[in-house]
Protein backbone atom coordinates (compact mmCIF):
# COMPACT_ATOMS: atom_id res chain seq x y z
CA UNK A 1 0.00 0.00 0.00
CA UNK A 2 1.06 3.62 -0.04
CA UNK A 3 -0.32 6.98 -0.95
CA UNK A 4 1.88 7.58 -3.96
CA UNK A 5 2.02 11.25 -2.92
CA UNK A 6 2.98 13.30 0.16
CA UNK A 7 0.49 13.28 3.01
CA UNK A 8 -1.06 16.75 3.14
CA UNK A 9 -1.02 18.49 6.52
CA UNK A 10 -2.82 21.77 7.27
CA UNK A 11 -1.01 24.34 9.44
CA UNK A 12 -2.75 27.32 11.06
CA UNK A 13 -0.93 30.41 9.84
CA UNK A 14 -1.02 32.27 13.18
CA UNK A 15 1.47 32.65 16.01
CA UNK A 16 -0.79 30.75 18.41
CA UNK A 17 -0.15 27.53 16.46
CA UNK A 18 3.62 27.93 16.13
CA UNK A 19 4.39 25.50 18.98
CA UNK A 20 2.76 22.75 16.89
CA UNK A 21 4.45 23.54 13.59
CA UNK A 22 7.41 25.92 13.95
CA UNK A 23 10.59 24.37 12.61
CA UNK A 24 8.89 21.95 10.23
CA UNK A 25 9.84 22.37 6.60
CA UNK A 26 7.06 23.00 4.10
CA UNK A 27 8.09 19.72 2.51
CA UNK A 28 9.83 16.94 4.40
CA UNK A 29 9.68 13.34 5.52
CA UNK A 30 7.71 11.65 8.26
CA UNK A 31 9.19 8.23 8.88
CA UNK A 32 9.54 6.65 5.43
CA UNK A 33 6.92 8.89 3.86
CA UNK A 34 6.90 12.46 2.64
CA UNK A 35 4.63 15.25 3.79
CA UNK A 36 3.52 18.64 2.52
CA UNK A 37 2.50 21.50 4.83
CA UNK A 38 -0.27 23.86 3.74
CA UNK A 39 -0.44 27.07 5.81
CA UNK A 40 -3.77 28.91 5.88
CA UNK A 41 -6.15 30.69 8.25
CA UNK A 42 -8.41 28.32 10.23
CA UNK A 43 -11.56 28.86 8.16
CA UNK A 44 -9.71 27.90 4.97
CA UNK A 45 -8.20 24.78 6.56
CA UNK A 46 -11.67 23.76 7.75
CA UNK A 47 -12.89 23.67 4.17
CA UNK A 48 -9.83 21.95 2.74
CA UNK A 49 -10.02 19.11 5.28
CA UNK A 50 -13.77 18.60 4.86
CA UNK A 51 -13.33 18.54 1.06
CA UNK A 52 -10.58 15.91 1.30
CA UNK A 53 -7.91 18.27 -0.03
CA UNK A 54 -5.98 17.78 3.23
CA UNK A 55 -5.43 14.53 5.12
CA UNK A 56 -4.58 15.90 8.56
CA UNK A 57 -5.01 19.49 9.72
CA UNK A 58 -5.18 21.87 12.61
CA UNK A 59 -8.76 23.14 12.29
CA UNK A 60 -11.28 25.17 14.22
CA UNK A 61 -12.81 23.15 17.06
CA UNK A 62 -16.22 24.14 15.72
CA UNK A 63 -15.42 22.53 12.37
CA UNK A 64 -14.61 19.30 14.18
CA UNK A 65 -18.06 19.55 15.75
CA UNK A 66 -19.61 19.86 12.29
CA UNK A 67 -17.76 16.90 10.77
CA UNK A 68 -16.85 14.77 13.79
CA UNK A 69 -18.15 11.56 12.20
CA UNK A 70 -15.63 12.00 9.39
CA UNK A 71 -12.66 12.81 11.64
CA UNK A 72 -10.61 11.54 14.55
CA UNK A 73 -8.50 13.80 16.76
CA UNK A 74 -4.78 13.35 17.25
CA UNK A 75 -4.20 13.26 21.02
CA UNK A 76 -2.13 15.79 22.92
CA UNK A 77 -2.42 18.45 20.22
CA UNK A 78 -4.59 21.57 20.41
CA UNK A 79 -4.58 25.32 20.86
CA UNK A 80 -6.46 26.44 23.97
CA UNK A 81 -6.36 28.52 27.11
CA UNK A 82 -7.58 28.49 30.68
CA UNK A 83 -8.24 32.20 30.99
CA UNK A 84 -6.92 34.91 28.69
CA UNK A 85 -6.02 33.88 25.16
CA UNK A 86 -4.80 37.36 24.06
CA UNK A 87 -5.61 36.79 20.39
CA UNK A 88 -9.39 36.33 20.29
CA UNK A 89 -10.65 39.80 21.07
CA UNK A 90 -13.91 41.72 20.84
CA UNK A 91 -13.44 45.46 20.30
CA UNK A 92 -16.46 47.57 21.36
CA UNK A 93 -17.29 51.23 20.94
CA UNK A 94 -19.06 51.19 24.33
CA UNK A 95 -18.61 48.89 27.36
CA UNK A 96 -21.09 46.05 27.23
CA UNK A 97 -22.44 46.85 30.71
CA UNK A 98 -23.33 50.32 29.40
CA UNK A 99 -24.64 49.47 25.93
CA UNK A 100 -25.15 46.02 24.48
CA UNK A 101 -24.05 45.97 20.84
CA UNK A 102 -26.81 45.84 18.25
CA UNK A 103 -24.49 44.78 15.42
CA UNK A 104 -21.17 42.92 15.59
CA UNK A 105 -18.75 42.48 12.71
CA UNK A 106 -17.16 39.02 12.63
CA UNK A 107 -13.82 38.04 11.15
CA UNK A 108 -14.05 35.81 8.10
CA UNK A 109 -11.01 33.82 9.30
CA UNK A 110 -12.63 31.89 12.16
CA UNK A 111 -15.34 29.41 13.10
CA UNK A 112 -14.71 28.49 16.75
CA UNK A 113 -14.33 32.08 17.91
CA UNK A 114 -17.32 33.37 15.97
CA UNK A 115 -19.59 30.79 17.55
CA UNK A 116 -17.97 31.19 20.97
CA UNK A 117 -18.89 34.86 20.77
CA UNK A 118 -22.49 34.01 19.81
CA UNK A 119 -22.73 31.62 22.77
CA UNK A 120 -21.35 34.18 25.22
CA UNK A 121 -23.56 36.97 23.89
CA UNK A 122 -26.75 34.88 23.98
CA UNK A 123 -26.30 32.90 27.20
CA UNK A 124 -24.10 35.11 29.37
CA UNK A 125 -25.16 38.61 28.34
CA UNK A 126 -28.67 37.83 27.02
CA UNK A 127 -27.76 39.83 23.94
CA UNK A 128 -28.86 38.94 20.40
CA UNK A 129 -27.14 41.36 18.03
CA UNK A 130 -27.12 41.17 14.27
CA UNK A 131 -23.91 39.65 12.93
CA UNK A 132 -22.12 40.51 9.71
CA UNK A 133 -19.01 38.77 8.35
CA UNK A 134 -16.21 40.91 6.95
CA UNK A 135 -12.52 40.90 6.21
CA UNK A 136 -10.47 41.33 9.42
CA UNK A 137 -9.74 45.06 9.18
CA UNK A 138 -10.78 46.73 12.43
CA UNK A 139 -11.53 50.26 11.18
CA UNK A 140 -13.66 48.99 8.32
CA UNK A 141 -15.47 46.53 10.58
CA UNK A 142 -16.38 49.25 13.07
CA UNK A 143 -17.58 51.52 10.27
CA UNK A 144 -20.51 49.12 9.89
CA UNK A 145 -20.97 47.78 13.44
CA UNK A 146 -20.88 48.57 17.17
CA UNK A 147 -18.25 45.93 17.87
CA UNK A 148 -15.78 43.76 15.96
CA UNK A 149 -14.27 40.34 16.57
CA UNK A 150 -10.68 39.71 15.53
CA UNK A 151 -8.56 36.59 15.98
CA UNK A 152 -4.94 35.60 15.58
CA UNK A 153 -2.20 37.97 14.52
CA UNK A 154 -4.59 40.77 13.39
CA UNK A 155 -6.14 40.74 16.88
CA UNK A 156 -2.71 40.93 18.51
CA UNK A 157 -1.63 43.88 16.38
CA UNK A 158 -4.93 45.69 17.01
CA UNK A 159 -4.58 45.17 20.77
CA UNK A 160 -1.32 47.14 20.76
CA UNK A 161 -2.91 50.28 19.30
CA UNK A 162 -4.80 52.96 21.19
CA UNK A 163 -8.19 52.92 19.51
CA UNK A 164 -10.21 54.40 22.33
CA UNK A 165 -12.15 51.13 22.24
CA UNK A 166 -13.15 48.67 24.94
CA UNK A 167 -11.56 45.25 24.55
CA UNK A 168 -12.85 41.89 25.79
CA UNK A 169 -10.80 38.67 25.73
CA UNK A 170 -13.08 35.73 24.86
CA UNK A 171 -10.87 33.21 26.64
CA UNK A 172 -11.14 35.22 29.83
CA UNK A 173 -14.90 35.70 29.41
CA UNK A 174 -15.42 31.95 28.92
CA UNK A 175 -13.29 30.97 31.91
CA UNK A 176 -14.84 33.56 34.24
CA UNK A 177 -18.31 32.36 33.22
CA UNK A 178 -17.82 28.56 33.16
CA UNK A 179 -14.68 27.96 35.22
CA UNK A 180 -13.36 25.83 32.34
CA UNK A 181 -10.73 26.12 29.67
CA UNK A 182 -11.53 26.61 26.01
CA UNK A 183 -10.04 24.86 22.99
CA UNK A 184 -9.98 26.94 19.82
CA UNK A 185 -8.26 24.53 17.46
CA UNK A 186 -7.66 20.79 17.32
CA UNK A 187 -5.64 18.53 15.04
CA UNK A 188 -7.89 16.14 13.12
CA UNK A 189 -7.31 13.35 10.63
CA UNK A 190 -9.84 12.19 8.10
CA UNK A 191 -11.18 8.74 8.90
CA UNK A 192 -10.72 7.59 5.31
CA UNK A 193 -7.02 8.44 5.60
CA UNK A 194 -6.79 6.60 8.94
CA UNK A 195 -8.44 3.55 7.35
CA UNK A 196 -6.01 3.66 4.45
CA UNK A 197 -2.75 4.60 6.19
CA UNK A 198 -3.11 4.25 9.99
CA UNK A 199 0.64 4.00 10.65
CA UNK A 200 1.34 7.10 8.59
CA UNK A 201 -1.31 9.13 10.42
CA UNK A 202 0.13 8.02 13.75
CA UNK A 203 3.59 8.99 12.51
CA UNK A 204 2.28 12.47 11.71
CA UNK A 205 0.86 12.69 15.23
CA UNK A 206 4.19 11.65 16.72
CA UNK A 207 6.04 14.19 14.58
CA UNK A 208 3.76 17.01 15.74
CA UNK A 209 4.06 15.93 19.39
CA UNK A 210 7.84 15.96 19.09
CA UNK A 211 7.74 19.37 17.41
CA UNK A 212 5.50 20.70 20.18
CA UNK A 213 7.77 19.37 22.93
CA UNK A 214 10.82 20.87 21.26
CA UNK A 215 9.21 24.28 20.72
CA UNK A 216 7.83 24.50 24.24
CA UNK A 217 11.29 23.61 25.56
CA UNK A 218 12.73 26.51 23.57
CA UNK A 219 10.08 29.20 23.93
CA UNK A 220 12.75 31.91 23.64
CA UNK A 221 13.18 30.94 20.00
CA UNK A 222 9.45 31.49 19.41
CA UNK A 223 9.61 34.84 21.20
CA UNK A 224 12.51 36.04 19.04
CA UNK A 225 10.70 34.87 15.90
CA UNK A 226 7.50 36.64 16.97
CA UNK A 227 9.28 39.92 17.67
CA UNK A 228 10.93 39.80 14.25
CA UNK A 229 7.88 38.72 12.25
CA UNK A 230 4.99 40.46 14.03
CA UNK A 231 6.57 43.04 16.33
CA UNK A 232 5.87 43.69 19.98
CA UNK A 233 8.06 43.14 23.02
CA UNK A 234 9.68 40.12 24.60
CA UNK A 235 7.56 40.47 27.78
CA UNK A 236 4.37 40.48 25.69
CA UNK A 237 5.28 37.32 23.78
CA UNK A 238 6.52 35.60 26.93
CA UNK A 239 3.11 36.14 28.52
CA UNK A 240 1.37 35.17 25.29
CA UNK A 241 2.98 31.77 24.80
CA UNK A 242 2.80 30.94 28.51
CA UNK A 243 -0.94 31.67 28.50
CA UNK A 244 -1.73 29.15 25.77
CA UNK A 245 -2.31 25.43 26.32
CA UNK A 246 -1.34 22.81 23.74
CA UNK A 247 -1.88 19.43 25.42
CA UNK A 248 -5.70 19.13 25.18
CA UNK A 249 -5.96 17.87 28.76
CA UNK A 250 -9.18 17.16 30.68
CA UNK A 251 -9.82 20.83 31.55
CA UNK A 252 -9.80 21.71 27.89
CA UNK A 253 -11.81 18.67 26.83
CA UNK A 254 -14.48 19.47 29.43
CA UNK A 255 -14.62 23.06 28.25
CA UNK A 256 -14.94 22.02 24.63
CA UNK A 257 -17.69 19.52 25.46
CA UNK A 258 -19.65 22.32 27.14
CA UNK A 259 -19.04 24.56 24.13
CA UNK A 260 -20.47 21.87 21.84
CA UNK A 261 -23.47 21.49 24.17
CA UNK A 262 -24.21 25.21 24.07
CA UNK A 263 -23.69 25.35 20.30
CA UNK A 264 -26.22 22.53 19.88
CA UNK A 265 -28.63 24.29 22.27
CA UNK A 266 -28.50 27.47 20.18
CA UNK A 267 -28.82 25.65 16.87
CA UNK A 268 -25.27 26.51 15.79
CA UNK A 269 -24.49 22.79 15.52
CA UNK A 270 -27.05 20.40 14.12
CA UNK A 271 -25.94 17.29 16.00
CA UNK A 272 -24.38 16.27 19.28
CA UNK A 273 -20.61 15.99 19.17
CA UNK A 274 -18.45 13.39 20.86
CA UNK A 275 -14.73 14.01 21.28
CA UNK A 276 -13.13 10.93 19.70
CA UNK A 277 -9.40 10.29 19.38
CA UNK A 278 -7.31 8.26 16.98
CA UNK A 279 -6.74 5.52 19.58
CA UNK A 280 -10.46 4.78 19.52
CA UNK A 281 -10.18 3.76 15.86
CA UNK A 282 -10.20 0.05 16.75
CA UNK A 283 -13.95 -0.02 16.19
CA UNK A 284 -13.40 0.76 12.52
CA UNK A 285 -12.04 -1.63 9.96
CA UNK A 286 -8.66 -0.81 8.50
CA UNK A 287 -8.34 -1.67 4.83
CA UNK A 288 -5.52 -3.97 3.87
Amino acid sequence: MGLGRPIRIGEIDYANAWPLFHGLAQQGTCGNDSYELVAQVPSRLNGLLSEGKLDVAAISSFSYGQFSEQYRLLPGLSVGSVGKVHSILLFLKEPIHVTKPKKIALTSASATSVNLLKIIMALRFQCTPDYITTEPVLDEMLHHADAALLIGDPAIRASWLSHGLHMMDLGELWHDWTGLGMTYAVVAARRDMIDREPKLVRAVGSMLLETKRDNLSHVDDLIVHACARIGGSRPYWTTYFRSLQYDFDSRLQDGLSLYFKYARQLGLLQQETKIAFLEEQSAYKVNE
